[in-house]
């Protein structure tokens, strides 16, 4: 295997740390501010990567680009004001990816201009999967399904008797497991036939989530530097 290829996969779980603990963490922080004490209780409010770490999650973000850590847990009923607090708790960790991609896009760019070898090809890769797995990730979290953060976002904006709520809160995991493997499968058949990349539902999150949520950050950091 080349080097190269290993100084790549070990800058893409290396940026996982700075992608998904910061999102738990964030869920945790904000539940805490917003008056509940059981991500703190849980031993959640930290940025120790073996309190958020979940293997599969991990994984998954590692080979495709999207995953998630181990959920925070969160108990609504303590918020001192239910639907600022259930808002607020579920978009903190999207929040975050997004101001995170903000801050290491110029670091990329600003790498680029490093004389190459294998140190700095390391720290471009990592800096760039950093900026992408922050945009794939708050992307990914905003899909209204049971249990990521758009269906708690969904949560705080409707009425518990909402069909299309309770239909997402009782079917979302399935679905979202289902376009999980779909997207796994066909990453796997466009390398033989390329026409499967087609139908990667997921792989059109994703290019929504680098190409336009990331092009403000882009455009504004490619004027500045």
């Amino acid at each position: 295997m080349p080097i190269t290829t290993i100084l790549f996969y070990a800058a893409s779980v290396l940026a996982l740390l700075f992608v998904l603990v910061p999102h738990e963490f964030a869920h945790a922080a904000v539940a805490y501010a917003n008056g509940d004490p059981t991500p703190k209780i849980n031993g959640r409010l930290t940025l120790n990567p073996l309190k958020h770490f979940d293997p599969v999650g991990f994984v998954m973000c590692a080979l495709v680009g999207f995953g998630w850590a181990r959920p925070v847990p969160v108990d609504s009923r303590n918020f001192k004001n239910y639907k600022a607090g259930l808002f607020t708790t579920a978009i903190a960790g999207v929040v975050t990816n997004y101001i995170l991609a903000f801050i290491f896009y110029p670091l990329y760019l600003l790498s680029l201009r490093l004389d190459s070898n294998y140190g700095t090809y390391f720290l471009k890769q990592f800096l760039l999967c950093v900026f992408s797995y922050n945009l794939n990730i708050a992307v990914f979290n905003l899909l209204p399904l049971f249990p990521l953060d758009g269906f708690r976002v969904l949560e705080a904006l409707t009425r518990p008797w909402n069909k299309v709520r309770q239909f997402l809160g009782k079917y979302g995991q399935y679905i979202l497991m289902g376009l999980v493997l779909e997207s796994f499968i066909c990453d796997i058949a466009s390398g033989y036939y390329p026409i499967f990349s087609r139908f990667d539902v997921l792989g059109y999150v994703m290019y929504f989530a680098t190409n336009i949520i990331g092009w403000p950050i882009r455009a504004l950091w490619g004027l500045l530097l």
